[in-house]
């Protein structure tokens, strides 16, 4: 199957899509702030400049795109063009996040990955669910955690 748009056309869509301040890392934010954590954002000391920090609870929130951090989710699905080489961007995107998560470990960070799927879609959370486990988990100390939709729990 050809493109619908012409290369001009869909770099320049290509072009728009955000690797931080997305919709769902905001509506995260937001509730964090509203719940009294306050945060620091895409510190560049930090390996694969996080998209929030905790400093006080020695915590990090990545937000994750399904698609390109492919997620085996429904919204997850390999483009029918081009495929080799969006296999190897998201492939290379897959091992960065690998490594970023083993050194910011090492460094005595606990993470925590949100995925889009949780956030938006037929099996997104309910926002008070997921807000009740992300500031669950910033309190318990626990290592690393997991939030993803309905389906993928």
């Amino acid at each position: 199957m050809t493109d619908v748009h012409d290369k001009k056309t869909r770099s320049r869509n290509m072009s728009a899509i955000r690797g931080k301040n997305t919709k769902p890392e905001m509506m995260i934010r937001s509730s964090l702030h509203a719940a009294g954590f306050r945060y620091r954002l895409h510190d560049k000391k930090l390996p694969g400049k996080p998209d929030i920090i905790l400093p006080k609870y020695k915590a990090i929130i990545m937000v994750n795109g399904c698609f390109w951090h492919e997620h085996h989710c429904y919204l997850f699905k390999w483009p029918s063009t081009r495929t080799e080489f969006w296999k190897e961007k998201i492939g290379k995107n897959k091992n960065n996040d690998r490594i970023n998560l083993l050194k910011l470990q090492e460094m005595g960070w606990r993470v925590m990955i949100i995925w889009e799927c949780a956030l938006k879609g037929k099996k997104k959370l309910p926002f008070d669910e997921l807000i009740k486990q992300m500031t669950g988990w910033l309190k318990s100390g626990s290592d690393i955690k997991e939030i993803s939709g309905k389906e993928n729990k």
